[in-house]
């Protein structure tokens, strides 16, 4: 670290490193030192920053930290780079492709004391974020059901992936993180439809540690483009929508019924309806406003690695149950069985 702040790198200058090009380029404390692509700066979104050819020529600068947000099949060989060179590193969703990967960076960042997180981005969208905080405080009571719905066109971004590594690991940790719980049994089936070896739909459902149910509704294959979070619990249901980054409220209403054959069911009935005006500032600026503390040793709420790597484990465990027919249990430690 200089007078001037933090010396950052980023390792990947396509569609997600572009936009954290940007977002370094202008961050509070923090220099973009240089940008690593082999395919050089064609499209002219380094921000004027120097483009190497290698993670060794970047480490050579001096850096703090780096954003790794080259495809992900890379990700584990330029995080254990990264670590042991003693270099902090935010690295973009799903930490790595395997489970085993994904332990391995998780050992090699923490047996060096470094700071390291995973850029899982709906953690830092507004919507989410008060949702997580009214949860937190009891609003809704008992949690009883999260339902996530993350649909739309082909990225042609993506080609070492399916959609449950790519899509899905969303909809996996943000359940986690709002609800404060682990997976701890996941059923699904998936199909390939677009000719392409990887899966491009999910269907999932699953059951949290203290019983909440879950289900996720994942695909490439729709032209509506659709991100959806409802959270259903004894005092009603939140509603996000984290491509507006609205959050509305719909809650029970106390109607007593005359109908005596009604009386031994214990339904609800509609009641208010509450859209909340929350402030909307850009979630990745976010994600590397909380990073950037975090590098600075002051508390941040990042995905830390090792959640990260419970997220692979359960996308993991979605996939072999989908290919295998059976329901996939996994302990709250993570380990599948």
């Amino acid at each position: 670290m200089t007078a001037a702040g933090l010396r950052a790198g980023l390792i990947g200058l396509g569609s997600m490193g572009r936009h954290h090009a940007r977002v370094l380029a202008g961050l509070d404390g923090v220099e973009l030192v240089a940008v690593v692509d082999p395919m050089g700066d064609k499209n002219g979104w380094a921000q004027g920053a120097p483009v190497l050819s290698t993670v060794e020529e970047l480490i050579a600068l001096g850096i703090d930290y780096a954003v790794v947000a080259c495809p992900t099949a890379l990700h584990e060989e330029v995080g254990l780079k990264l670590a042991e060179a003693g270099v902090g590193a935010l690295v973009e969703k799903p930490v790595a492709d395997t489970v085993e990967g994904a332990r391995r960076l998780v050992e090699a960042f923490e047996s060096r004391g470094l700071v390291a997180g995973v850029g899982h981005i709906e953690r830092c969208n507004p919507a989410l974020r008060s949702l997580r905080a009214r949860l937190e405080s009891g609003e809704l009571g008992d949690v009883f059901q999260v339902v996530t719905r993350r649909q739309g066109p082909f990225p042609h971004r993506i080609a070492d992936v399916g959609v449950v590594k790519d899509l899905a690991t969303h909809d996996i940790d943000l359940t986690a993180w709002v609800t404060g719980q682990q997976y701890t049994s996941i059923a699904a089936h998936t199909v390939s439809k677009s000719g392409r070896p990887h899966e491009d739909m999910v269907s999932a459902v699953g059951k949290l540690s203290d019983g909440t149910m879950v289900s996720h509704l994942v695909n490439w294959l729709s032209p509506l483009k659709e991100r959806f979070t409802s959270v259903t619990g004894e005092r009603g249901c939140f509603i996000a929508d984290t491509l507006t980054a609205d959050l509305t409220f719909y809650s029970n209403a106390a109607v007593t019924t005359e109908w005596e054959a009604l009386q031994a069911f214990r339904g609800v009935s509609e009641g208010d309806m509450i859209r909340y005006a929350i402030p909307k500032r850009e979630p990745l600026l976010v994600e590397h406003e909380l990073f950037r503390d975090a590098v600075l040793g002051k508390s941040g709420d990042i995905c830390t690695l090792r959640q990260g790597l419970r997220t692979v484990e359960v996308a993991a465990a979605v996939i072999e149950s989908a290919n295998t027919g059976t329901t996939v249990k996994l302990s709250p430690e993570g380990v599948a069985s």
